[in-house]
């Protein structure tokens, strides 16, 4: 049996999603953009999202990322990840299924570590589809690539703290059903490096708090939204923290691990989607008396990205069964490589495939050009490249570190046939 041969109930799921797409999840994509244009608002929640959840749930294709039984299917990360890939062929699929970030991890998050309060008020509902959540970590005044830099501050006042700062690219904020908020933020400034940061549950309507704008992605205001947000003297009670004061760090690692490779799973649905169209395109359009699929470069693109897909896949099955069978911290080096490598082979493919399209896969006839925006945007989001390439050669060095021997008389040697005094 090969390493990463799938389960027959993993084979199934394949199955039941592949026909759910084809049934509903591509034929809806048309409807959602006539859907949205009517409404005039980037943030409208669209009737045929929610007709989508129900029928995906109906068909049990709820909560599939979940990985305790009862509450979804239980599945480990690698029998997830060929259906998390192929949600992500389309933008509708992972929220339809209620696999879409950033929910995914903050239900992680208090699933393990929210208070009896927190799981009836937010956890159930996030689960259950009727509400969305925002994380709210990177800030626009400092490097947030390293999150110890975080300065938004929450200051003990009495049974509680007051948070005061600035966030933004909080994504999910402008969602019509965004209730609550993971915040992060800094406790005790004086304390260890990685011992300063502590995470709050607060509802986005908690007096003090104020969404400012949404940002765009290159051009797209993400119906989701990224919010610049605001905290002014927010008052937070001690109940609310989570874990304890000082655990934010520890968290946000334990948070972004699965998180980071669902992300890689998904950039390999939209390379194959792009790979698809690229091919669909270059054997209908003819340039020059030849159609384009027997143009040598563009034969060149396409070996390519099967070559590409390939080994992206096979290295983010070898992550996920890591994570699986020695854990988050063992798979460092693979989750820290896939991140990086995934989102970039998965946009040069998109680029190519635009290239095929010419001036109609810059247009919104076709998903390429907002799969070029989100994927170029992974490139940052949960770490930039630089900070998991600086992760995994630092890990390779450890290995051959050793430390340096005491040199005597008898170690000189001679670089000539000269002979070479000593002392």
């Amino acid at each position: 049996m090969s390493l990463f041969e799938f389960s027959d109930r993993t084979k199934k799921y394949q199955s039941d999603l592949l026909e759910f797409m084809d049934s509903h999840i591509y034929p809806a994509e048309t409807i959602y953009d006539l859907q949205m244009r009517e409404s005039g608002d980037p943030h409208f929640q669209p009737p045929i999202l929610e007709e989508l959840k129900a029928e995906a749930r109906v068909r049990g294709l709820w909560n599939l990322f979940h990985p305790h039984p009862g509450t979804g299917p239980g599945l480990s990360n690698l029998e997830y990840a060929p259906l998390a890939e192929i949600m992500g062929r389309s933008h509708l699929a992972s929220e339809a299924c209620n696999c879409n970030a950033p929910d995914t991890g903050n239900i992680e998050v208090l699933e393990l570590f929210g208070t009896d309060e927190h799981r009836e008020k937010y956890l159930k509902p996030l689960l259950d589809g009727t509400m969305a959540s925002a994380f709210a970590m990177t800030e626009p005044a400092v490097a947030s690539s390293d999150a110890t830099n975080i300065e938004l501050t929450m200051e003990r006042a009495g049974d509680g703290y007051v948070l005061n700062g600035r966030k933004w690219f909080a994504s999910n904020a402008l969602h019509k059903n965004c209730k609550v908020m993971i915040v992060m933020g800094k406790t005790d400034p004086t304390a260890a490096r990685h011992r300063q940061q502590s995470m709050m549950v607060v509802p986005i309507d908690a007096p003090g708090v104020t969404v400012l704008r949404g940002l765009p992605v290159f051009g797209y205001q993400d119906r989701e939204g990224h919010a610049e947000i605001d905290f002014k003297d927010v008052r937070v009670p001690s109940k609310d923290v989570l874990k304890g004061e000082g655990e934010g760090f520890a968290i946000s690692q334990a948070r972004l691990g699965p998180g980071r490779i669902h992300h890689c799973m998904r950039s390999i649905g939209m390379a194959e989607r792009a790979l698809e169209l690229m091919c669909t395109r270059a054997q209908s359009r003819t340039t020059f008396g030849q159609p384009l699929s027997e143009r040598s470069n563009i034969q060149d693109w396409i070996a390519e990205a099967r070559i590409d897909i390939e080994m992206i896949r096979l290295l983010t099955l070898k992550a996920a069964h890591l994570m699986d069978t020695v854990g988050n911290k063992a798979a460092r080096t693979e989750i820290a490589a896939i991140k990086v490598a995934a989102p970039q082979i998965a946009l040069k493919i998109v680029d190519r495939a635009i290239q095929v399209h010419g001036g109609g896969g810059v247009t919104d006839d076709f998903p390429l050009a907002m799969a070029y925006a989100h994927l170029r945007i992974l490139r940052l989001a949960d770490g930039p490249d630089e900070v998991h390439k600086r992760a995994i050669a630092n890990f390779e060095l450890r290995k051959y570190h050793s430390p340096p021997a005491a040199t005597t008389a008898t170690d000189v040697r001679p670089t000539t046939n000269r002979k070479v005094a000593v002392g």
